[in-house]
């Protein structure tokens, strides 16, 4: 994280234990940082998605048939993945 400022906040003994861990305090920082300042615009991945939600209704298709096609594909990895 660029501009990284440490800061000391209360938090209960269990989650203290939890942040002794780098990587959770990484990821943790990330979330507190967008939780107080969200992004203005959407994220890449959020746009891309939105982009193919709006192609996928021009072509005719719903959000069930999205949200069908979606679980069909899950239920296939998770298949494979046995």
């Amino acid at each position: 994280m660029d501009g990284t400022v440490y800061v000391t906040i209360p938090v209960d003994a269990e989650a203290a234990a939890m942040l002794e861990n780098p990587h959770n305090r990484e990821v943790i920082g990330r979330y507190v940082s967008r939780v107080i300042n969200p992004r203005a615009h959407p994220s890449p991945l959020a746009e891309a998605i939105r982009e193919l939600k709006a192609e996928a209704r021009a072509a005719g298709l719903t959000d069930s048939d999205i949200d069908a096609e979606l679980a069909a594909y899950n239920a296939e990895r998770r298949a494979r993945a046995d």
